[in-house]
């Protein structure tokens, strides 16, 4: 049996270099020996993917993507098909569960210096595939077709309205329809359950291909690439295959474990993956007493508010991802980790982390003069984090970096 799986995958690889793809991702790429909990959240975030995918093709068998079908549908696949109120739970938990993963994953890239030469573009497919999920998030967030998603969707449409001159034929562009309806319903549909998840399936792929091609960073930001053996194999390199792949199993295996909790115990998490009027079916007669979008958005949402006026606004939200963009120029620092940068570069960043989770809580309650103000402020140092970073990362005296990672002994 061993001679004829040899041989028969010596017929495979003399057509297609099934082999060869496996060493140079799996058994022959080497890693940093030194990685810990922070690197958890890239292999989770594929996890939560595939959740996704299998989940959503799962319960488009059962949804009817028409105004008058859609919300009835969502009660058909919770009270009458097998297993289907675990299918939706699994997929809007999900949705939640993969922002967590991501911004988390985002963060460890800033901790890390992750973003810097020569992993820019990895770091731009990164940013591209954070912007393809906001896209997929919003577009489904109407297909339950119950209030808040109806009359979250008919605010966010509106900004559009804000672009001078074409405005308000660009609304009526995207809506299909001079009010949200069914026609928006389908489009915004066929977008989330064919369009993105092809360019996102994409844009995962070149984000590990470009990753493994320059190699992965680590906790010291140090190429192991220039410490080799006689063999060639990096000193402080691993096989990411079996090493990474079993230690990995310990993440997954914590992060599932909580997950199942919030699926079974706590799947609305209070309100925040599913709204209290997302349980009522769409009413253009009725709109809900606070309306903001769901939670991994109100960061975002924050800022659009603390702008006085709606074109302002738009563009303030639009710079506040856009920005993220332009991070590796940004950067100016001779060091990549924050471990060896110095104090500017871990203030601004525990103020970043601060406002972006401030303006979370705000951009998810209702404005009054006093969260108004707050939201103002912390707009103002999520924008200096990015603007003053050239000055304060060529200026400040960072620490000597090792020659070889620290830790991680395997």
């Amino acid at each position: 049996m061993a001679n004829v799986g040899k041989k028969l995958m010596g017929w495979v690889d003399a057509r297609f270099p099934a082999t060869e793809t496996y060493e140079y991702h799996m058994s022959k790429y080497y890693a940093p020996k030194n990685f810990n909990f922070w690197y958890f959240f890239g292999v989770l975030s594929m996890i939560v993917l595939v959740n996704q995918l299998v989940t959503g093709i799962w319960l488009t068998m059962s949804y009817n993507p028409s105004g008058e079908g859609a919300f009835d549908s969502i009660e058909y696949i919770m009270r009458d098909v097998e297993y289907g109120w675990l299918l939706r739970y699994m997929h809007s938990t999900g949705a939640s569960a993969f922002f967590v993963v991501v911004y988390l994953h985002m963060f460890r890239g800033l901790l890390y210096g992750s973003y810097k030469k020569p992993r820019e573009l990895v770091w731009l497919f990164g940013m591209a595939i954070y912007l393809v999920l906001m896209a997929e998030g919003f577009f489904g967030y109407l297909l339950p077709w119950g209030n808040m998603s109806y009359w979250g969707a008919q605010v966010i449409l509106n900004l559009a309205g804000a672009v001078p001159v074409v405005g308000d034929e660009l609304v009526t562009w995207v809506r299909g329809d001079y009010l949200i309806s069914g026609i928006t319903l389908n489009r915004f549909f066929a977008l989330h359950v064919v369009a993105l998840p092809l360019v996102l399936v994409a844009l995962v792929f070149m984000h590990l291909v470009a990753l493994h091609h320059v190699g992965s960073n680590n906790p010291d930001g140090v190429d192991i690439k220039k410490v080799k053996g006689d063999d060639g194999v990096p000193l402080d390199g691993i096989p990411f295959h079996p090493y990474y792949t079993v230690h990995d199993l310990v993440g997954i295996v914590v992060f599932l474990f909580i997950f199942s909790l919030v699926l079974f115990f706590f799947p609305d998490g209070g309100g925040y993956f599913l709204e209290r009027p997302n349980f009522e079916p769409a009413n253009q007669l009725k709109t809900p007493e606070h309306i903001a979008p769901v939670w991994y958005y109100t960061p975002f949402y924050a800022i659009l508010r603390a702008v006085p006026s709606k074109l302002g606004g738009v563009i303030a939200m639009g710079a506040a991802i856009a920005i993220l963009f332009v991070l590796p120029w940004l950067d100016r620092s001779p060091v990549r980790s924050m471990r060896y940068k110095g104090i500017h570069s871990k203030i601004w960043l525990t103020l970043f982390a601060i406002s972006f989770v401030v303006l979370g809580v705000l951009g998810a309650i209702p404005a009054g003069p006093v969260e108004t103000l707050l939201a103002r402020i912390f707009t103002v140092i999520y924008f200096l984090f990015f603007l003053l970073m050239p000055f304060y990362t060529s200026m400040e005296t960072v620490k000597p970096v090792p020659d070889r990672v620290t830790g991680g002994k395997h």
